[in-house]
């Protein structure tokens, strides 16, 4: 709470309102000397920084282990204790994609590895068989890999449009999403790929999950009574439980990288595998308990509603995550 003097004039400096008291009754600002001492600036944002890590912490505690609690006091109107559900999930959301970005992919380390204990092989062998093996894995980065790929040439390919049987021949959607899986594998690695598409994924993942959220409370919208339940409250319970999920994808991420850090066989790996099946399986019950506490139903209800809707979700989910992988090949260089 400020303890700065209160301003002579009753207008306000952020609205122009008429201020009678200490707040102004239009925008909620404060009627005080707009210019302030370090001192003041120093405990105001002590204050801020001690009530936003109350409210953090208190949050995250009941996100993780008290599943709906959040939203049925958001909903009741018990706001202030609490970090809002939009800056709950950006915040969280922003983290664990930060943090994943900073991170390498573990497959593009193996890649890497792989790749170095060629080299440290072939390092080995005398200058000839250097020189062919070189030679042979350019050749192979700018041509097919039939090994990997299985692709024909588009040669190949116009060869049997033009000649081939009725049932060989491709349809123009095929043909030209044939000709793109060709594009790219002539003009890229089996690593370069991967990498691509990893970075291509993670940048692009929080606009999948935009997209999903809409409809998980949609489908929500439809399991229940409309009367009682408006779209905006199964908006906010969407809004928790993807934040959840987050949450506990970001504890395992870090937890695995860290103890991952140590090298492989150290004494501590268990402990990233438990943490991943506890998390895991969490992640998977911790829909029944919060759908059954905020929607007031039978047990039994709720769990044939659960079942259903998890299925129903993880069928769109896998749609949308197949169109984007489709997507996201198509569009590599």
């Amino acid at each position: 709470m400020s303890h700065s003097k209160i301003r002579e004039d009753k207008t306000c400096l952020n609205c122009r309102h008429v201020v009678e008291q200490k707040f102004c009754p239009n925008c909620g600002q404060e009627n005080t000397d707009s210019r302030k001492t370090f001192h003041h600036l120093f405990i105001h944002f002590f204050e801020d920084l001690t009530h936003y890590e109350n409210a953090f912490w208190k949050t995250i505690k009941n996100l993780l282990f008290k599943p709906s609690t959040l939203t049925k006091e958001y909903l009741s109107g018990k706001r202030l204790s609490y970090l809002a559900p939009v800056r709950l999930y950006i915040f969280i959301s922003f983290i664990t994609f930060l943090l994943i970005a900073l991170f390498p992919s573990e497959i593009t380390e193996n890649l890497t590895k792989s790749e170095k204990q060629i080299a440290s092989s072939l390092e080995k062998e005398n200058t000839k068989e250097i020189k062919s093996y070189t030679e042979k894995s350019y050749l192979k980065s700018k041509t097919l890999d039939k090994s990997y790929f299985k692709l024909k040439t588009m040669k190949e390919i116009d060869s049997i449009q033009k000649y081939g049987k009725e049932s060989e021949k491709l349809t123009q959607f095929e043909y030209w999403l044939y000709e793109k899986a060709v594009h790219v594998t002539e003009n890229n690695t089996k690593k370069q790929i991967i990498e691509k598409f990893i970075e291509s994924f993670v940048h692009n993942i929080p606009k999948i999950l935009f997209i999903i959220m809409p409809f998980f409370a949609f489908f929500l919208w439809l399991f229940h009574s409309k009367k009682r339940w408006y779209y905006f409250d199964h908006g906010i319970f969407t809004l928790h439980y993807f934040s959840f999920l987050l949450l506990i994808f970001l504890i395992m991420f870090i937890v695995n990288r860290l103890i991952g850090l140590l090298g492989e066989d150290n004494p501590l790996s268990f402990i990233s595998g438990i943490i991943t099946f506890a998390g895991t399986i969490w992640m998977c019950y911790y829909f029944y308990p919060a759908h059954h506490r905020f929607y007031g139903e039978s047990r039994i209800v709720s769990f044939i509603k659960s079942f259903f809707l998890f299925v129903i979700n993880s069928l769109f989910i896998i749609f949308l995550l197949t169109f984007y992988v489709l997507y996201t090949f198509i569009n590599l260089h």
